[in-house]
């Protein structure tokens, strides 16, 4: 029997302000989320607003890929 794709997967969500900044200076690291989405009813990238510790406000983080 075949497997059947999972519907609801895992995602990561990074935050989008730290990854800009992350090019112009040396980064300690970004802030990043796990979650979960249905593929079926959402095909698009994810984008919520997530508490983010190193800017120490709430910022949108987006969906990467793994």
């Amino acid at each position: 029997m075949e497997k059947k794709k999972q519907v609801r997967g895992k995602v990561i969500l990074e935050c989008t302000n730290c990854v800009r900044n992350s090019l112009k200076k040396v980064s300690k690291g970004v802030s990043r989320y796990i979650t979960q989405k249905n593929r079926h009813n959402t095909s698009n990238q994810l984008e919520l607003k997530k508490f983010c510790p190193r800017c120490s406000k709430h910022t949108i983080h987006g969906e990467i890929k793994k």
